[in-house]
C-alpha cells in the first residue's frame, strides 16, 4: 500500500525511510547522504523507493558528512552588481548544472578581511569547491587567507582563484597585462596621443596588471601618459575621478582608459555632464566587454574577456581531477567602438 505523506504531519526522517525500506539506518544513509561505500542494488532500489513514498529529503549537512563535501560550489564575488561577475556567474552555473551541482554565491565587497570571514564560514559548509572572482589583493589586509585557503582544501575541497595564485591552488588566467597592452597599441594606431588612466587603489592585481600593460604599450607607439588616478572598479568611482579631472584642463583628443567597462561608463557619464561629448572630444576606453557597453551611445571600446568561458573553466578546474594546470592564459583581444572614433 503506497503512502502519501499528509501535509500536517512532520517530515520524514531517515529512520522513517529505513524501517519502510527494511534495511538499517547506516544502510538508508549510504544510499541517500552519498556514501563512497557499495551498497548492494536490492537494497538501494528499496531505500529510494521508500523515499519517494514518504517525501523523504536529503539532509545535506549528512550527505557532506558521508561524502567529505557537498554538492556545492561556492563563488566569492566582489559585487554582484557588477555586470562583469554576472556573465562571469553565467558561465560557473552552466558548468555546474552539466556536473549536477549546486552554485551559492558570496560577495567580498572587495574587502580583504570579509574575504577571509567568507572562506572561514563557508569552510564548516564543506562546499566542493571555492572559486575566489575577485582580484587578489596583496599588503597586510590580505593577512590570513592563505592560511584559511590551506585549511578548505584540507578539508577536502578544491580552491580556484582568477590570477596569480599561491602555490598548490588551482589558478585560471587572464592575460590582462597582453590585453590592455594590445588596446594600448590600437588606440595609438588610431592616432591617439595622449592617455589618463583610471584604476583601483594599488596593490590590487587585476588593476595592477591592466595599468601596467596599458602604459606600455602606449608609451611603446610613443604615446604619452598624462596620469594615472586610483580610485575604484565602481560606475561611481569612475564617474567621480572622471569629475575631478574634467574640472582641469584635458584637451580634445585624448583618451580615458578605465581598467573596467564599469569605470568607464561612470567616465562616460562625468564627459557628459560636464558638456563634453564622449568620442570625437574626449575618448574613453575601458576593459571587459560587458553587454551594456555594446549598448551605450556611442558604443564602448573595450579589451573582449571571454567572461562565460572563464567562469566555465574555473567551474572545471573545481571539479577536474585530470585538470591541466599548464594550459594558457584565456586570450584577450581589443574592439573599438564609437567611444574612440580614428583621429587619423
Amino acid at each position: 500500500m503506497t503512502r502519501t505523506p499528509s501535509p500536517s504531519r512532520s517530515a520524514a526522517t531517515l529512520h522513517d525511510v529505513a524501517r519502510e525500506a527494511g534495511v538499517s539506518l547506516a544502510t538508508a544513509s549510504r544510499v541517500l547522504n552519498g556514501s563512497t561505500r557499495k551498497v548492494a542494488e536490492s537494497y538501494r532500489v528499496k531505500v529510494e523507493a521508500a523515499a519517494a513514498q514518504l517525501g523523504y529529503t536529503p539532509n545535506l549537512s549528512a550527505q557532506a558528512t558521508a561524502r567529505g563535501t557537498s554538492a556545492v560550489v561556492a563563488l566569492l564575488v566582489a559585487d554582484i552588481a557588477d555586470p562583469y561577475f554576472g556573465q562571469l556567474a553565467s558561465g560557473v552555473a552552466r558548468g555546474a548544472d552539466e556536473a549536477g551541482l549546486v552554485v551559492t554565491i558570496a560577495i567580498t565587497e572587495r574587502d580583504p578581511q570579509r574575504e577571509v570571514a567568507l572562506v572561514r564560514a563557508l569552510r564548516g559548509q564543506r562546499p566542493r569547491g571555492l572559486i575566489l572572482a575577485a582580484s587578489r589583493t596583496s599588503g597586510p589586509d590580505a593577512v590570513g587567507l592563505d592560511a584559511e585557503l590551506d585549511a578548505f582544501q584540507g578539508m577536502g575541497g578544491q580552491v580556484v582563484m582568477l590570477g596569480p595564485a599561491p602555490e598548490g591552488i588551482r589558478s585560471v588566467a587572464v592575460d590582462n597585462v597582453g590585453g590592455a597592452r594590445a588596446l594600448a597599441t590600437r588606440l595609438r594606431e588610431l592616432g591617439y596621443d595622449e592617455a589618463i588612466v583610471i584604476g583601483a587603489r594599488e596593490g590590487i592585481q587585476t588593476s595592477d596588471d591592466r595599468i601596467d600593460g596599458f602604459t606600455r604599450g602606449f608609451t611603446a607607439g610613443g604615446g604619452r601618459i598624462r596620469e594615472v588616478v586610483r580610485c575604484g572598479f565602481t560606475r561611481d568611482a569612475g564617474y567621480d575621478a572622471a569629475e575631478t579631472l574634467l574640472a582641469g584642463e584635458i584637451p580634445t583628443g585624448t583618451v580615458i582608459f578605465g581598467i573596467s567597462d564599469v569605470v568607464a561608463i561612470g567616465v562616460m557619464s562625468a564627459v557628459r555632464d560636464a558638456g563634453r561629448e564622449v568620442g570625437t572630444d574626449i575618448a574613453v576606453a575601458g576593459f571587459d566587454d560587458i553587454a551594456t557597453g555594446r549598448d551605450i551611445r556611442p558604443g564602448l571600446t573595450t579589451a573582449r574577456v571571454p567572461l562565460d568561458e572563464l567562469g566555465y573553466r574555473a567551474l572545471h578546474a573545481t571539479i577536474d581531477e585530470e585538470w591541466d594546470a599548464a594550459q594558457p592564459a584565456l586570450a584577450v583581444e581589443p574592439v573599438v567602438r564609437g567611444s574612440t572614433p580614428a583621429r587619423v
